[in-house]
C-alpha cells in the first residue's frame, strides 16, 4: 500500500484485533462495548484491503441510509486520514460513495429501507465481494439479513475471498445474531467480543468514565465489557415494528402531535421523540428521531429545524431550564418544559401502558431502547421493583414528556 510516509499499521490497529485483521471465512462477527474501536478497526481494514487486492469492492449497510453518513462514511474517511492516503481517494457526500482512483475500486453505501437498492447493486470494476453491516443489532429480521447474505455472491479471482462483517453494540440476549453466530462453532464464522479494555488509545479521562461505570453493575457490564444485554421485564411490551404512512395517520379525528426532548451532551444522547397519539384506537405512532452526542444547544436547535419541526409544540426535560430558554431564543419558540411532580416516571409509563406503539422501522434508536428499558432489580434479593433502569433511556424519557402533553386533558394530572 502506498501511503505518503511509511506507516506500521499494527501500530495503529493495536494488539487485539489479531484475529479480526487475519480471517478469511464468510462471517466476521464483532459485538462490543463502547470505545472498543470495532468500528474504527473494521474502517481501516477494508481502506487497508482495498488498496492491496484490486478486483475487491466493498457494500457498507444500516437498517435507514441517513445514519450511514455520521458513522460508517464518516469512520471510513476518518481511516483514510489515518493511513495518510487522501491523495488516492475521491470521497463523494451526495450519494455516499468512496472510490479509490488508481483502479477505480468502489466503496458503496445502502441503506435497509431502499431494498431494490440492494438488489440492483453493481460495480464497474471487479467483484462486490465485501459487506460491512454497522449496528447489525437494528436489523431484527434475520430474513433481511439473509437477502443482504444472498446479494453477496459469484465467482472470484484467485487469492480475493468473500466476507461479511457485523459490528454492534450487544443490547439484548434475545437478538438473532446471537443465536446464529455466537452460539455455534462453525469454521467459517469468526464471533469475538470486545470492550474498551481492547483500545490501547484510550485517556486517563474515558478509562475514569468506565471506572465510574462499575457503580452501575448492569450497564458496565454490557456498556463496558460487551456482554450480552439481558432483557427481563421489559417495560413496555405491546410494540410493533411497522411501515406506516404518517399523513394518513395525521388525518385521523383526534390524533394530536407529540414531541419530546431530552437533553444530554457529552457521554449520554440529546434524544428527539417524534409522534402522533391516536386517542381512539389507543395507539402511539413513532414516526421520527433525533439521537446525537455532544450537541450544543445551538446545535439542536439548527437540526430540528432543519428537520421540519421548528413550529412543533416540543415538551423538554424541565431540569434544564437555561437550555430550554436557548432553545427557545434560538427560534424553537413552542418549546416548554415538562411537567414532573411525586411519582411522574412511573405515573408517566402507566399512561403510555395503556397505548399500543407502533414504531416505524427507521427510528432504529428508539426500537433499540425500547426492546431493553425494563424494570430494575433489587439490590440484595435481585427481584423486579417497580423503578425502571436509569440507563440507555433517552428517548423512553422524551417520549414520556410528549405523551404526557398530549393527554393532558385526559382527567390525569400531576399537579
Amino acid at each position: 500500500m502506498k501511503t505518503g510516509k511509511q506507516i506500521y499499521v499494527p501500530d495503529i490497529v493495536g494488539g487485539s484485533y489479531g484475529a479480526f485483521w487475519r480471517f478469511r471465512g464468510r462471517y466476521r462477527i464483532v459485538k462490543g462495548s463502547r470505545a472498543s474501536k470495532k468500528s474504527k478497526t473494521a474502517a481501516i481494514w477494508y481502506i487497508y484491503n482495498l488498496m492491496k487486492y484490486p478486483d475487491a469492492n466493498l457494500l457498507v449497510v444500516r437498517k435507514v441510509y441517513r445514519t450511514l453518513q455520521n458513522s460508517c462514511f464518516s469512520d471510513l474517511c476518518w481511516a483514510i486520514r489515518r493511513l495518510r492516503v487522501e491523495k488516492y481517494w475521491k470521497v463523494t457526500k451526495s450519494p455516499l460513495e468512496l472510490v479509490y482512483i488508481p483502479t477505480g475500486q468502489k466503496i458503496l453505501f445502502v441503506g435497509l429501507d431502499d431494498p431494490l437498492k440492494i438488489t440492483s447493486i453493481s460495480v464497474p470494476k471487479g467483484v462486490l465481494c465485501w459487506l460491512w453491516l454497522e449496528e447489525a443489532y437494528e436489523v431484527t429480521s434475520e430474513e433481511a439479513f439473509d437477502r443482504l447474505d444472498e446479494s453477496i455472491r459469484g465467482q472470484l479471482p484467485p487469492g480475493l475471498f468473500t466476507q461479511l462483517t457485523l459490528t454492534f453494540n450487544p443490547w439484548s440476549d434475545k437478538c438473532w445474531i446471537k443465536k446464529r453466530f455466537f452460539d455455534v462453532k462453525d469454521p467459517n464464522v469468526l464471533a469475538i467480543t470486545t470492550n474498551y479494555m481492547m483500545n490501547e488509545f484510550l485517556s486517563e479521562s474515558d478509562h475514569a468514565l468506565f471506572e465510574q461505570m462499575k457503580k452501575n453493575p448492569r450497564r458496565y457490564r454490557v456498556a463496558g465489557l460487551g456482554d450480552w444485554g439481558v432483557v427481563d421485564g421489559l417495560v413496555y411490551d405491546s410494540y410493533e415494528e411497522k411501515v406506516f404512512n404518517i399523513d394518513e395517520v395525521r388525518k385521523r379525528k383526534g390524533v394530536r402531535s407529540a414531541f419530546g426532548l431530552d437533553f444530554g451532551y457529552t457521554n449520554d444522547h440529546t434524544a428527539l421523540f417524534c409522534g402522533l397519539v391516536d386517542k381512539g384506537s389507543r395507539c402511539i405512532y413513532v414516526f421520527d428521531e433525533m439521537y446525537e452526542r455532544g450537541l450544543t444547544n445551538a446545535r439542536i436547535a439548527e437540526k430540528i429545524m432543519g428537520m421540519g419541526y421548528a413550529k412543533e409544540r416540543i415538551i423538554a426535560d424541565s431540569a434544564e431550564p437555561k437550555s430550554i430558554a436557548e432553545l427557545r431564543e434560538a427560534g424553537l419558540y413552542r418549546i416548554h418544559p415538562s411537567r414532573k411532580g411525586k411519582d411522574s416516571i412511573n405515573n408517566g409509563i402507566q399512561r403510555i401502558q395503556d397505548y399500543h406503539i407502533i414504531v416505524h422501522p427507521r427510528c432504529v434508536n428508539f426500537l433499540m431502547e425500547i426492546s431493553t428499558y425494563c424494570w430494575d432489580r433489587d439490590k440484595q434479593t435481585d427481584q423486579l421493583i417497580n423503578k425502571p433502569v436509569d440507563y440507555n433511556n433517552h428517548l423512553m424519557d422524551a417520549m414520556r414528556y410528549a405523551i404526557m402533553d398530549a393527554v393532558r386533558d385526559d382527567g390525569f394530572s400531576f399537579d
